[in-house]
């Protein structure tokens, strides 16, 4: 699909519009963390399904933004674009909607699914236009940009959030709906082309991909719930991997396909999209749990937590403008593995400091962990979005995008559990070591667990032990948290190694170099 004829320099409204455009998604991504202690309270839902609240929206995202890139394709970006953004002021109201009922964890966890479907219908459309409305040369600088300001939003996202929770949490997807307004005003002025690309969609593509990736996500985030002895997890697990694998075997044969695979016999993309994958772990998944981390741990309120949240987010954002003259001046891998290692080093370091429940010395640790990722995110996604055989902009970005989300929703999953298991062990042999009997400590551990590190009935604890135990929830809910770190630090570890596979060339001469492939292949080689 060809967006728009690249000029010598965009039409900045275009770059306006589609930032506001995309803001609300981006803003979420943060505020909604930052609500989830609250939220949960005043709806009482447990651990799990203030989870399911973030995680309810990237699962939506990542199983629908291959099918939003297609039709983005088809219909036209610009209309899509259109329909997404009020899709998503819609749902965003439902989801301040709310009502406070024993139904209420069902309708939100619906809306807040609603608003990624819209979600993966606005944003490859968006990064499309961005992409091909600027010129080849700028493409590094524009990408930054467009990555650089959209992220400006996600550290807006904590201001926002530590101002509006005073009234209710529900103000937080109300404020959606002047943005989107703003947004629609600007995208009908801005001078997008409306060429498209019709053609027939896989819907049996897009169905099976949505299975296997839900089921999959809902195996490991469950699992903390029903446990790895128990057949539900295993089922869910099992049948994601089996879907997923019919998934690849009947896009092999569809035409067109959902998914294009044989995008994935260039090198280049095949290591963008492994980095952004494993990248994608160590950064999606820090808003939510750093604003649970900073009310159990630190006793923060919204507003500590949004400062500690817009220390992460200047790391990324300085971080990202450098990384993108980097990518401009010398392609993307040399930006890449320096995020890789600089975000292994701040995770790393993070991670050593989050048990002294000291709030000043994490300032540092977190600058230098979201500027690694500031380093990587705009390149790897820039590049592997220009690494297509043809201007089919929707269709790459629509599959790079998924990966990326579903190594968000995956790594957001994993990591959950993972704190959940931690913290849990830790606090019942903290309450044993206090006098608690092991039965009694196994009960009161669940239950805490289960409710982020918030409910702590103590009517069984001694009386001269409830100090203690207060002390002991923080600091076991920090080891959860160190242990969330390490494992963020470990994917950004194998991202470094994906990384150094990268072909170190500009995305022009693999293109070409396919092309000649292409053309001296035989028949039998091509089909």
């Amino acid at each position: 699909m060809t967006v728009s004829t690249p000029t010598a320099r965009m039409s900045p409204l275009v770059m306006v519009s589609m930032i506001l455009a995309v803001s609300m998604s981006f803003i979420d991504q943060t505020i909604v963390a930052i609500a989830s202690p609250d939220l949960q309270n005043d709806l009482g839902l447990t651990s799990n399904q203030g989870e399911w609240v973030i995680n309810a929206y990237l699962v939506a995202l990542a199983a629908t933004f291959a099918l939003g890139g297609r039709i983005a394709d088809a219909w036209g970006p610009r209309r899509m674009v259109l329909v997404g953004v009020a899709g998503f002021a819609i749902t965003s109201a439902l989801c301040g909607a709310t009502p406070d009922t024993s139904w209420a964890e069902a309708w939100l966890i619906t809306a807040r699914a609603a608003q990624g479907v819209f979600a993966a219908v606005l944003l490859p459309a968006a990064i499309s236009i961005v992409y091909g409305s600027a010129a080849p040369e700028r493409r590094g600088r524009s990408m930054a940009m467009f990555f650089g300001l959209t992220g400006a939003f996600t550290a807006l996202g904590p201001i926002l959030g530590s101002y509006l929770l005073e009234w209710s949490w529900r103000v937080i997807f109300w404020i959606n709906l002047p943005v989107a307004a703003a947004a629609l005003i600007t995208v009908t002025l801005a001078p997008i082309t409306r060429e498209r690309r019709p053609g027939r969609i896989d819907w049996v593509g897009a169905v099976l991909v949505a299975a296997g990736m839900a089921l999959s996500v809902i195996g490991f985030s469950q699992s903390a719930v029903w446990g790895w002895d128990s057949v539900r997890t295993w089922a869910c697990l099992v049948a994601g991997a089996l879907v997923l694998v019919v998934f690849v075997l009947v896009e092999r044969r569809r035409q067109p396909p959902l998914i294009r695979l044989d995008i994935f016999r260039l090198r280049g993309f095949r290591v963008d999209s492994g980095v952004l994958f494993f990248a994608m772990v160590g950064f999606v998944p820090v808003s939510y749990f750093l604003s649970v981390y900073g009310a159990v741990s630190l006793g923060l309120d919204a507003n500590g937590v949004s400062i500690l949240l817009l220390l992460y987010f200047l790391g990324f954002l300085l971080a990202a403008q450098v990384g993108g003259r980097i990518f401009d001046a010398r392609g993307a891998k040399p930006t890449i593995l320096l995020g890789c290692l600089v975000g292994v080093a701040g995770y790393v370091w993070w991670a050593t400091q989050v048990t002294t429940l000291n709030a000043s010395d994490q300032h540092h640790p977190l600058l230098l962990a979201g500027a690694g990722i500031g380093f990587l995110l705009g390149p790897s996604s820039a590049d592997a979005v220009s690494r297509t055989h043809d201007a089919s902009y929707g269709e790459v970005t629509g599959i790079n995008q998924t990966i990326r989300n579903y190594g968000s929703a995956l790594g957001f999953a994993v990591l959950g559990t993972i704190a959940t298991h931690v913290f849990t062990d830790r606090f019942a042999s903290s309450l044993v070591g206090l006098g608690v009997g092991r039965g009694t400590a196994d009960d009161l551990a669940r239950r805490a667990a289960a409710s982020g590190g918030g409910e702590r009935d103590l009517s069984q604890v001694p009386a001269s032990a409830r100090r203690a135990v207060e002390q002991a929830v923080a600091a076991d809910f920090a080891q959860g948290m160190r242990a969330v770190l390490i494992g963020m630090a470990v994917a950004l570890g194998v991202a470094f190694l994906i990384a150094l596979r990268h072909p170190g060339d500009r995305p022009a001469q693999e293109d070409a170099a396919a092309e000649r492939d292409a053309a001296t292949s035989t028949p039998a080689e091509q089909a």
